[in-house]
């Protein structure tokens, strides 16, 4: 007698209920993060910048970069430029010690920046990121490194706030 293998009506279920999965996170547009999809007008842009050295222009270009945008190396009649005008941290006290010193500040990050198409008016925009900071003058060398460290993440969040952005308009 032949044995014929049959699939056992769970595994079947389970297979349709992951093709069905599949389908549904596909058909709403779902994407990893970290990929953008701008518009064509966007495909070809001139980033520029008032610090052309600076962890924040970096980061947005090495993100436009990973998603194939071509970046222009001068500024030409009807490519659209992204221009990085400054990023600034600001610290406000929230709370103090018994003996006066600052025992928890809040960090304000700011990044503005403009997006120049052709044809069109300057469009300006600016990011605001803000984190809590606990100091403690006993720890000074290790404070200082994890402000530097925090200041790298919320630079890291600014260019991904700006990709989403750019991700987001319609042109």
């Amino acid at each position: 007698m032949k044995k014929t293998s049959q699939l056992k009506p769970v595994t079947v279920g389970l297979c349709i209920l992951l093709t069905f999965s599949l389908g549904v996170i596909q058909g709403c547009g779902f994407q990893l993060r970290g990929n953008y999809l701008l518009s064509p007008q966007l495909q070809n842009i001139h980033l520029s910048s008032v610090d052309k050295h600076g962890e924040l222009s970096r980061l947005v270009k090495q993100h436009l970069i990973i998603n194939k945008i071509n970046l222009t190396p001068k500024l030409a009649d009807q490519v659209p430029e992204l221009r990085i005008l400054k990023d600034t941290l600001d610290r406000r006290t929230l709370s103090l010690f018994n003996n006066g010193q600052v025992a928890e500040y809040e960090l304000l990050y700011s990044a503005n920046y403009q997006l120049i198409l052709p044809n069109a008016e300057i469009r300006n925009y600016t990011i605001e990121l803000n984190r809590d900071y606990q100091d403690d003058p006993n720890l000074a060398l290790a404070k200082s490194r994890e402000l530097t460290l925090m200041l790298s993440e919320m630079r890291r969040e600014a260019a991904n706030k700006i990709l989403r952005n750019l991700a987001s308009l319609r042109l």
